[in-house]
């Protein structure tokens, strides 16, 4: 390959999927990054886990070959053949003896588009389960509901990135972008710089926090009840825009009373946040033309977290800052691909094209795009807890790609038993995660200098990866695996190994559909940067929507009344303080992959747990000294970071290490009854000293 020739591709971790340029090295098995002003999301700049990306490609720290578990009990190394056989085996034989549903699928958030469709597919046609979903359930699922229920449709931003500048005031709610999505930070920079303002809702002084013209800090659990004493201050004060209430939403009087219950007083007694404060929010939001409300895991990682996000959209709606220019609710999508991958198959309730797997119409489509059987098309299954939760029981088998819930899932040390108890367990990945340590067959994959495949980003943009290198002798792509899988399970036609030859079909699958893909081609995407959906065939595509009307069936959005309520879990005498956890800028979601390079190992090595100075005193923890972290799942010991930047009745763990350190041991699966999502963002524990 030519030496000087780059090829322009995109990050493959967050969702801003940022635009970089691959030059491939003189050995054909490296590729330096280097930058790709034009793209227009991230206009060159990129992370560290960005530019570092290309170190995961080594053969010091991936797999190469395929692992079956010995009857010694140890993973040694096999064909493909043999690995294959071993696994379409174990599926069948589950199958065979316990029924479609004893299967499981377990998909993940960076799968590109063609993976994430070709594994839905898989899991409904050869192997007849309804029992798969995805991490992105743990992603934005709660966003995904609420957006539904107000505007008909999900799309985490329903305006570009490029608009946040320009909007009179943004309230960003539960993200630390200048660690989640240090390129994104200079929106919010620029939106400075412009004279609008910035308000950031957090329990911590993070680095988005010291940006903000106002931070809030209210305990966590209680951004309902915040939104709504917002909202109530709007209405006592006047600041309602009657004439877009009246004209394009329904729902007004109902939402308005359940508003007028949470009096400014009763918000500051709940949350913590002063009356004052919330006076100057409502003055920040509403005095300019626009306003944006973004929100992100805080806030939606809750057991309330779809009448959360709904609550700060009714503040939008209410204000008429929602289906105007500059102006409107969005989401921030976390994982690379968090928005395709549900929209096209994974997540256990939808078919491709974000269509409904118990619409009648919607199931005839897909069904005929795959020429089966519509009846053939199993229900909807569990969600991504209850899935894991059932496995060893209910699930006997295991097909998993892309995910490392041994680390990632709440409460996981009971994960971790639970996948332990499965019969059969086959992991495909690019590395022996936690997970697929303990997986009885591993299947290595390709990664994103590898393969070509598309991904959508949060702002709804599709964009394309392309194969920069060819992959090492002993990996396969996710699609390979499928195909040879679904040949050796009786279904030779139909999962094709082509990406391109998928994303045409699910062109055809998602066509109609709320997302509709059907209009954006490969070449398309090449030419513009990206193509926004819903796109259909001739469309222009769509960086903004609602800006006419919302996708209901009457066009209006709805408010729906929601009322405050506390965290499934709070403190009591045994269990004090609250937690929450997040990320920091040096790791990405499990660790699975960045935990493996070298350089951002160094800039963030290791778990540790922030706490307040008072709280500190009480408990007798000492900067940089182990502290044992309790809750009712379990125990975790990290070292003690002392900052006045938190509350005192609050600690933080990160999330992405294993081990004694894993801060899913201790989290909450309590479900949001809507959206599924486990409420990782908030619950009770103690602390106490840890054995030096």
């Amino acid at each position: 390959m030519d030496r000087m020739h780059t090829i322009a591709t995109h990050c493959p971790y967050c969702a801003l999927q940022c635009g970089m340029n691959l030059r491939p090295e003189a050995d054909g098995r490296s590729v330096t990054v280097e930058e790709r002003t034009g793209f227009p999301v991230n206009r060159g700049a990129l992370c560290g886990k960005g530019r570092t990306a290309p170190a995961v490609l080594s053969s010091r720290v991936r797999l190469t070959g395929p692992l079956i578990r010995s009857h010694a009990g140890r993973l040694e190394p096999a064909t493909w053949e043999e690995a294959l056989d071993a696994v379409a085996e174990g599926l069948a034989r589950t199958r065979r003896e316990d029924g479609a549903d004893a299967v499981g699928v377990f998909g993940g958030g960076g799968l590109t588009n063609e993976k994430a469709y070709s594994l839905g597919k898989f899991a409904r046609v050869v192997l007849g389960t309804s029992q798969i979903d995805y991490n992105g359930r743990f992603c934005m699922s709660s966003a995904a509901a609420a957006h539904q229920r107000a505007f008909g449709l999900d799309r985490g931003l329903p305006f570009p990135l490029e608009d946040i500048p320009r909007t009179g005031c943004v309230i960003l709610v539960g993200s630390n972008l200048a660690e989640t999505m240090p390129p994104a930070l200079r929106y919010l920079t620029e939106l400075r710089e412009n004279g609008g303002t910035l308000i950031v809702v957090d329990p911590r002084r993070t680095r988005t926090a010291e940006q903000a013209d106002l931070h809030l800090a209210p305990r966590p659990g209680t951004d309902l009840a915040l939104a709504l004493g917002l909202l109530h201050l709007v209405v006592a004060e006047g600041r309602t825009d009657e004439e877009f209430i009246a004209d394009r939403t329904t729902g007004w009087p109902e939402a308005r009373a359940a508003a007028m219950a949470h009096w400014p007083e009763l918000v500051e007694r709940i949350t913590g946040v002063p009356v004052p404060r919330l006076r100057e929010a409502v003055e920040m939001f509403c005095a300019p033309e626009s306003a944006m409300v973004l929100t992100a895991r805080g806030p939606e990682q809750q057991s309330k977290g779809t009448d959360t996000v709904g609550a700060w959209i009714n503040l939008c709606l209410a204000t008429g800052r929602a289906g105007r220019p500059l102006s409107g609710y969005g989401c921030l999508t976390g994982q690379g691909n968090g928005q395709g991958g549900r929209e096209h198959g994974q997540k256990a309730d939808q078919l491709p094209g974000y269509r409904k797997l118990d619409d009648p119409a919607a199931r005839a489509h897909v069904a005929g795009v795959w020429g089966v059987d519509p009846d053939t098309l199993p229900g909807p299954g569990r969600s991504a807890y209850e899935l894991l939760d059932a496995l060893g029981t209910d699930v006997r088998a295991l097909l998993l790609m892309g995910s490392n819930p041994v680390v990632s899932a709440p409460r996981a040390s009971h994960i971790e038993e639970r996948i332990r108890s499965l019969d059969f367990l086959a992991v495909a990945d690019v590395v022996l995660s936690e997970t697929a340590a303990l997986a009885d067959v591993v299947l290595p994959v390709t990664q994103w200098a590898e393969e070509t495949g598309t991904t959508t980003n949060l702002e709804g943009r599709v964009i394309l990866r392309r194969r920069a290198l060819t992959p090492p002798p002993g990996v396969r792509t996710d699609l390979e695996v499928m195909h040879a899988l679904a040949a050796r399970l009786g279904v030779e036609k139909g999962f094709p190994t082509d990406p391109e030859e998928v994303f045409d079909e699910l062109r055809r699958a998602s066509a109609g559909g709320p997302a509709d893909y059907s209009g954006i081609s490969y070449r398309r995407i090449a030419d513009e940067d990206g193509v926004f959906w819903p796109c259909p065939e001739g469309g222009e595509g769509a960086p903004r929507l609602f800006l006419d009307r919302f996708a209901t069936d009457d066009g209006r959005a709805r408010f729906v009344p929601v009322a405050h309520r506390d965290a499934a879990e709070v403190p009591d005498e045994e269990y004090p303080v609250l937690l929450t956890t997040g990320r920091v800028v040096s790791q990405y979601q499990s660790g699975a992959q960045t935990r493996r390079v070298d350089e951002l190992n160094a800039a963030a090595p290791a778990p540790f747990v922030e706490l307040h100075p008072r709280l500190a005193a009480r408990v007798g923890a000492v900067d940089g000294r182990s502290l044992a972290v309790v809750s009712r799942r379990g125990r975790a010991v990290a070292a003690a970071r002392i900052t006045d930047a938190i509350r005192a009745d609050t600690v933080f763990m990160p999330f992405h290490w294993p081990g004694e350190g894993r801060a899913n041991t201790l989290t909450n699966p309590a479900l949001d009854p809507v959206s599924r999502m486990p409420e990782f963002k908030v619950c009770a524990v103690r602390l106490e000293p840890a054995e030096e």
